[in-house]
Protein backbone atom coordinates (compact mmCIF):
# COMPACT_ATOMS: atom_id res chain seq x y z
CA UNK A 1 0.00 0.00 0.00
CA UNK A 2 1.25 3.48 -1.24
CA UNK A 3 2.09 5.94 1.96
CA UNK A 4 2.57 9.91 2.03
CA UNK A 5 3.55 12.60 4.35
CA UNK A 6 1.21 15.54 4.40
CA UNK A 7 1.28 18.37 5.96
CA UNK A 8 -1.05 19.33 9.11
CA UNK A 9 -2.68 16.84 11.59
CA UNK A 10 -5.80 14.17 10.58
CA UNK A 11 -8.46 12.87 12.34
CA UNK A 12 -10.64 9.77 11.51
CA UNK A 13 -13.54 10.46 9.58
CA UNK A 14 -12.73 14.16 9.01
CA UNK A 15 -11.72 15.18 5.44
CA UNK A 16 -8.30 16.27 4.31
CA UNK A 17 -7.67 17.96 1.07
CA UNK A 18 -4.23 16.77 -0.50
CA UNK A 19 -2.77 19.51 -2.62
CA UNK A 20 1.25 18.61 -2.63
CA UNK A 21 1.25 18.60 -6.48
CA UNK A 22 3.84 15.43 -6.12
CA UNK A 23 1.11 13.45 -4.20
CA UNK A 24 -1.24 13.92 -6.23
CA UNK A 25 0.66 12.95 -9.57
CA UNK A 26 1.86 9.82 -8.17
CA UNK A 27 -1.80 8.42 -6.77
CA UNK A 28 -3.27 9.82 -10.40
CA UNK A 29 -1.23 9.32 -13.39
CA UNK A 30 1.44 6.85 -11.61
CA UNK A 31 -0.64 4.50 -9.28
CA UNK A 32 -3.91 5.38 -11.08
CA UNK A 33 -6.11 5.19 -8.36
CA UNK A 34 -9.68 5.97 -8.29
CA UNK A 35 -11.71 6.87 -5.45
CA UNK A 36 -12.20 4.10 -2.74
CA UNK A 37 -8.49 3.21 -3.23
CA UNK A 38 -7.05 3.07 0.40
CA UNK A 39 -3.93 4.60 0.73
CA UNK A 40 -1.70 5.37 3.91
CA UNK A 41 -1.12 8.99 5.07
CA UNK A 42 1.53 10.57 7.90
CA UNK A 43 0.66 13.74 8.96
CA UNK A 44 2.95 16.30 10.96
CA UNK A 45 2.36 14.71 14.28
CA UNK A 46 4.34 11.64 12.99
CA UNK A 47 0.94 9.69 13.67
CA UNK A 48 0.07 7.39 10.27
CA UNK A 49 -3.25 6.72 9.26
CA UNK A 50 -5.37 4.24 6.81
CA UNK A 51 -7.53 6.70 4.70
CA UNK A 52 -9.47 6.08 1.40
CA UNK A 53 -9.68 8.18 -1.44
CA UNK A 54 -13.18 10.28 -1.70
CA UNK A 55 -12.37 12.55 -5.23
CA UNK A 56 -9.85 12.84 -7.66
CA UNK A 57 -10.51 16.34 -8.74
CA UNK A 58 -10.40 16.04 -12.75
CA UNK A 59 -8.41 19.45 -13.14
CA UNK A 60 -5.18 17.59 -11.37
CA UNK A 61 -5.37 19.89 -8.42
CA UNK A 62 -6.69 18.25 -5.50
CA UNK A 63 -7.50 14.80 -3.48
CA UNK A 64 -10.28 14.27 -1.51
CA UNK A 65 -8.94 11.69 1.48
CA UNK A 66 -11.06 10.11 4.69
CA UNK A 67 -8.84 8.70 7.24
CA UNK A 68 -10.74 5.94 8.38
CA UNK A 69 -8.24 4.28 10.86
CA UNK A 70 -5.32 5.73 13.27
CA UNK A 71 -2.69 3.08 12.72
CA UNK A 72 -0.85 2.08 15.52
CA UNK A 73 2.94 0.88 14.70
CA UNK A 74 6.40 1.57 15.81
CA UNK A 75 8.86 1.64 12.35
CA UNK A 76 11.56 4.20 14.53
CA UNK A 77 14.55 2.64 15.89
CA UNK A 78 14.20 3.28 19.62
CA UNK A 79 18.11 3.94 19.60
CA UNK A 80 17.83 7.21 17.42
CA UNK A 81 20.43 6.44 14.82
CA UNK A 82 22.52 9.92 13.43
CA UNK A 83 24.90 9.06 11.10
CA UNK A 84 28.18 11.62 10.76
CA UNK A 85 29.87 10.34 7.17
CA UNK A 86 32.80 12.13 5.90
CA UNK A 87 31.62 13.40 2.31
CA UNK A 88 31.70 10.66 -0.05
CA UNK A 89 32.31 10.59 -3.76
CA UNK A 90 29.57 11.78 -6.29
CA UNK A 91 26.81 9.09 -5.82
CA UNK A 92 27.50 7.72 -2.41
CA UNK A 93 25.93 10.21 -0.20
CA UNK A 94 22.63 9.35 -2.36
CA UNK A 95 23.20 5.90 -1.55
CA UNK A 96 23.91 6.63 1.97
CA UNK A 97 20.59 8.47 2.19
CA UNK A 98 18.42 6.40 0.33
CA UNK A 99 19.07 2.72 2.50
CA UNK A 100 20.30 4.42 5.07
CA UNK A 101 16.64 5.67 5.78
CA UNK A 102 15.70 2.33 4.69
CA UNK A 103 17.14 1.11 7.64
CA UNK A 104 16.23 3.56 10.26
CA UNK A 105 18.54 6.25 10.26
CA UNK A 106 17.04 9.22 12.36
CA UNK A 107 19.22 12.03 11.06
CA UNK A 108 21.76 12.33 8.33
CA UNK A 109 24.77 14.56 8.61
CA UNK A 110 27.79 14.50 6.09
CA UNK A 111 30.54 16.49 6.89
CA UNK A 112 34.10 18.53 5.34
CA UNK A 113 36.63 15.57 6.41
CA UNK A 114 40.55 16.00 6.40
CA UNK A 115 40.75 13.46 3.88
CA UNK A 116 37.54 13.85 1.59
CA UNK A 117 38.29 14.10 -2.10
CA UNK A 118 34.52 15.55 -2.97
CA UNK A 119 33.96 19.46 -1.67
CA UNK A 120 30.75 20.97 -1.64
CA UNK A 121 30.65 24.95 -1.74
CA UNK A 122 27.78 26.52 0.16
CA UNK A 123 25.87 27.10 -3.35
CA UNK A 124 26.71 23.26 -4.38
CA UNK A 125 25.81 22.36 -0.78
CA UNK A 126 22.31 24.00 -1.20
CA UNK A 127 21.46 22.45 -4.22
CA UNK A 128 22.55 18.39 -2.77
CA UNK A 129 21.01 18.72 0.16
CA UNK A 130 17.73 19.39 -1.78
CA UNK A 131 18.35 16.38 -3.32
CA UNK A 132 19.10 13.84 -0.89
CA UNK A 133 16.09 15.40 1.00
CA UNK A 134 13.92 14.53 -1.69
CA UNK A 135 15.44 10.91 -1.56
CA UNK A 136 14.93 10.75 1.93
CA UNK A 137 11.51 11.77 1.88
CA UNK A 138 10.61 8.48 -0.74
CA UNK A 139 12.92 6.51 1.00
CA UNK A 140 10.76 7.40 3.84
CA UNK A 141 7.37 6.19 2.25
CA UNK A 142 8.95 3.09 0.29
CA UNK A 143 9.64 2.10 3.75
CA UNK A 144 6.72 3.03 5.64
CA UNK A 145 8.73 5.13 8.13
CA UNK A 146 6.37 7.44 10.77
CA UNK A 147 9.61 10.45 10.02
CA UNK A 148 11.75 11.64 7.51
CA UNK A 149 15.68 12.09 8.32
CA UNK A 150 16.66 15.26 8.56
CA UNK A 151 19.88 15.68 5.83
CA UNK A 152 22.53 18.06 6.90
CA UNK A 153 25.77 19.36 5.81
CA UNK A 154 28.83 20.36 8.38
CA UNK A 155 31.81 22.45 6.87
CA UNK A 156 33.72 20.95 10.33
CA UNK A 157 32.92 17.85 12.71
CA UNK A 158 33.14 20.86 15.47
CA UNK A 159 30.19 22.35 14.00
CA UNK A 160 28.31 19.43 15.82
CA UNK A 161 25.99 19.94 18.59
CA UNK A 162 25.22 16.40 20.40
CA UNK A 163 23.25 15.74 23.34
CA UNK A 164 25.59 14.95 26.37
CA UNK A 165 24.12 11.85 27.26
CA UNK A 166 23.99 10.44 24.10
CA UNK A 167 25.84 7.10 22.24
CA UNK A 168 28.96 8.27 20.88
CA UNK A 169 30.63 6.36 18.79
CA UNK A 170 33.48 6.32 16.02
CA UNK A 171 33.86 3.71 12.96
CA UNK A 172 36.91 3.51 13.14
CA UNK A 173 39.28 0.99 10.76
CA UNK A 174 42.49 0.79 13.17
CA UNK A 175 39.82 -0.88 15.61
CA UNK A 176 38.45 -3.41 12.69
CA UNK A 177 42.50 -4.16 12.12
CA UNK A 178 43.21 -4.96 15.84
CA UNK A 179 40.16 -7.28 15.77
CA UNK A 180 38.51 -5.07 18.42
CA UNK A 181 34.93 -6.71 19.02
CA UNK A 182 32.97 -5.74 22.13
CA UNK A 183 33.24 -1.91 22.19
CA UNK A 184 30.11 -1.84 20.36
CA UNK A 185 28.40 -4.12 22.48
CA UNK A 186 28.96 -2.15 25.31
CA UNK A 187 27.71 0.64 24.28
CA UNK A 188 24.83 -0.66 23.08
CA UNK A 189 24.26 -2.36 26.52
CA UNK A 190 24.61 1.16 28.18
CA UNK A 191 22.88 3.15 25.82
CA UNK A 192 20.13 5.12 27.69
CA UNK A 193 16.50 4.81 26.19
CA UNK A 194 15.29 7.79 24.37
CA UNK A 195 18.72 8.78 23.75
CA UNK A 196 20.45 9.73 20.19
CA UNK A 197 23.04 7.41 19.12
CA UNK A 198 25.81 9.12 16.86
CA UNK A 199 28.21 7.06 14.57
CA UNK A 200 30.68 8.91 12.84
CA UNK A 201 32.02 7.34 9.80
CA UNK A 202 35.66 8.35 7.65
CA UNK A 203 35.32 8.91 3.88
CA UNK A 204 36.74 7.01 1.51
CA UNK A 205 40.35 8.11 3.06
CA UNK A 206 39.17 7.57 6.39
CA UNK A 207 38.87 9.54 9.38
CA UNK A 208 42.11 10.69 10.10
CA UNK A 209 44.24 10.84 13.98
CA UNK A 210 42.72 14.45 14.44
CA UNK A 211 39.64 13.84 13.78
CA UNK A 212 39.73 10.77 16.01
CA UNK A 213 41.51 13.00 19.03
CA UNK A 214 39.00 15.56 18.78
CA UNK A 215 36.13 13.43 19.07
CA UNK A 216 37.27 10.96 21.72
CA UNK A 217 38.28 14.02 23.66
CA UNK A 218 34.42 15.21 23.05
CA UNK A 219 33.57 11.15 24.43
CA UNK A 220 32.94 9.49 21.25
CA UNK A 221 34.06 5.65 21.74
CA UNK A 222 36.00 4.39 18.68
CA UNK A 223 34.58 0.98 17.64
CA UNK A 224 35.34 -1.91 14.72
CA UNK A 225 32.29 -3.31 12.76
CA UNK A 226 33.70 -6.91 12.34
CA UNK A 227 36.65 -7.74 10.96
CA UNK A 228 36.78 -6.78 7.83
CA UNK A 229 37.45 -2.95 6.55
CA UNK A 230 33.69 -1.37 4.94
CA UNK A 231 33.35 0.81 1.94
CA UNK A 232 32.37 4.74 3.79
CA UNK A 233 28.94 3.71 1.95
CA UNK A 234 29.00 -0.08 3.89
CA UNK A 235 29.48 0.68 7.40
CA UNK A 236 26.54 2.95 7.64
CA UNK A 237 24.54 -0.05 6.98
CA UNK A 238 26.16 -2.20 8.44
CA UNK A 239 25.92 0.22 11.82
CA UNK A 240 22.37 0.72 11.33
CA UNK A 241 21.56 -3.41 10.65
CA UNK A 242 23.22 -4.21 14.09
CA UNK A 243 21.20 -1.73 15.58
CA UNK A 244 18.15 -3.29 14.21
CA UNK A 245 19.31 -6.60 15.46
CA UNK A 246 20.09 -5.32 18.58
CA UNK A 247 16.91 -3.62 19.61
CA UNK A 248 14.68 -4.63 17.09
CA UNK A 249 15.31 -8.71 17.18
CA UNK A 250 17.11 -10.39 19.45
CA UNK A 251 14.56 -10.25 22.07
Amino acid sequence: MQQYFVEGSLSVDRLYTVTDKRIIHHIAKVMRMQPDDQIELVDATQQPFLAVIQKIDISGTEIQVRPINGLNRQTELPAKPILLCGLPKREKSEWIVQKGTELGADKIYFFASERAVSRWDEKKAIKKLQRLQTIALSAAEQSHRNTIPEIKFLQNLKDLKFEVQATKLIAYEESAKSSETKALVLALQAHQPKTPTYCVFGPEGGISSNEVAYLVSQGFTPIGLGPRILRTETAPLYFLSALSFYFELKG
